[in-house]
């Protein structure tokens, strides 16, 4: 790719960027996260990206694991390592369950551009990447969203969504009602003309939605294909990177067809998809297309209006990659964050 069409002349040679958290708060705008994920997604299928599978390294002391989660792209100029650490323990501690960190690099001279805090630009790009398969793969007549779970990452899909499908009411469920209801008062507050509504149960959501997101960490499955509607598009997000978790049973997985973000990395980290493979419920062949294929053409999307889509989500570097370039340029436009030679 050429200097001209190069997004990384914000780049400063010889000093790292650190962003905290609080310092992540505000700097890009969902829609433009989406845009920069489909062409990460796209890069990826044109072949100008590269998204290997994560490494896991599990602790021997207790039940947590650091991923290693590498990519790089031509269009950014950047290769990105994002660590993330998946310690269960962490619940007890009224810590995060999982933390992470990124650190981009400089293709071209191998210099350390910037680290950066892994939650909210996780959260952000996570619910973009939903938006880019839903903008693929959902009818465009698409109103009403569902939504199991209601924290963070659920008030982000509402504002990835809506950037790509009309919609006009939200429907929710959570095990605990006061989330919903924090989540409803902070949805209305900065969406006043959604209608918001909170159900008692999974069923209800894929017996109201168009869309529905599924966005809990969760070990058993909990949504069960028999309750998936035709025409319904599912973005299936919410169980953390582990072969044994997973948030759809394997007649769901069956029942829909399946898009990834990454099949390399599905194979490795989506207990969605490998628990459907063991129990015999679904090939491999039967949900191998990547979401990228379908941005660029090399592989069709939905086939009719009653089909069921399911996009199976792990999460990829090469989406940190994207939302990282887009903050650092950001950042250093408005003089945020702290500029540290480390070769000094």
């Amino acid at each position: 790719m050429d200097a001209e069409n190069r997004t990384d002349r914000h780049l400063l040679p010889g000093t790292t960027l650190v962003l905290s958290r609080s310092e992540l708060e505000g700097l890009v705008t969902m829609a433009e996260v989406i845009e920069a994920v489909e062409a990460a997604h796209a890069d990826m299928s044109s072949g100008t990206a590269a998204q290997p599978a994560a490494t896991a390294m599990k602790l021997p002391s207790n039940t947590g694991a650091f991923l290693a989660m590498p990519a790089l792209a031509d269009r950014q100029g950047l290769a990105v390592v994002k660590l993330l650490a998946d310690i269960p323990d962490n619940t007890a501690r009224s810590l995060p369950m999982q933390r992470s960190v990124a650190l981009l690099v400089s293709q071209e001279t191998g210099a350390p551009v910037a680290i950066f805090h892994g939650q909210i630009p996780t959260r952000i790009r996570t619910a973009a990447a939903s938006a880019v398969a839903t903008r693929h793969l959902s009818r465009i007549d698409s109103r009403i969203l569902g939504l199991i779970g209601a924290g963070d990452l659920a008030v982000e899909h509402v504002r990835a969504i809506r950037e790509v499908r009309p919609i006009e009411r939200v429907v929710v469920w959570s095990r605990s009602s006061a989330t919903v209801a924090r989540f409803i008062e902070r949805v209305g507050r900065d969406f006043p003309d959604l209608v918001l509504e909170g159900v008692a149960s999974p069923e209800d959501v894929f017996a109201q939605a168009d869309i529905v997101c599924t966005l809990t960490p969760s070990r058993e499955p909990h949504v069960k294909g028999a309750w998936f509607k035709p025409g319904q598009h599912i973005n299936a997000v919410g169980a953390p990177p582990r072969p044994d978790h997973r948030e759809i049973d394997s007649a769901g997985m069956a029942r829909a067809r399946v898009f990834l973000d990454s099949l390399p990395m599905a194979m490795h980290d989506s207990g969605d998809l490998l628990l459907a493979i063991a129990e015999g419920a679904i090939t491999v062949e039967q949900a191998s297309t990547e979401v990228g294929d379908v941005i660029t053409g090399a592989a069709p999307g939905r086939a009719s209006a009653d089909e069921i889509t399911l996009f199976n989500s792990v999460g990829l570097a090469i989406q940190d990659l994207a939302i990282g370039s887009l903050i650092v340029a950001r950042a250093r436009e408005k003089g945020v964050g702290k500029e540290i030679d480390l070769a000094a």
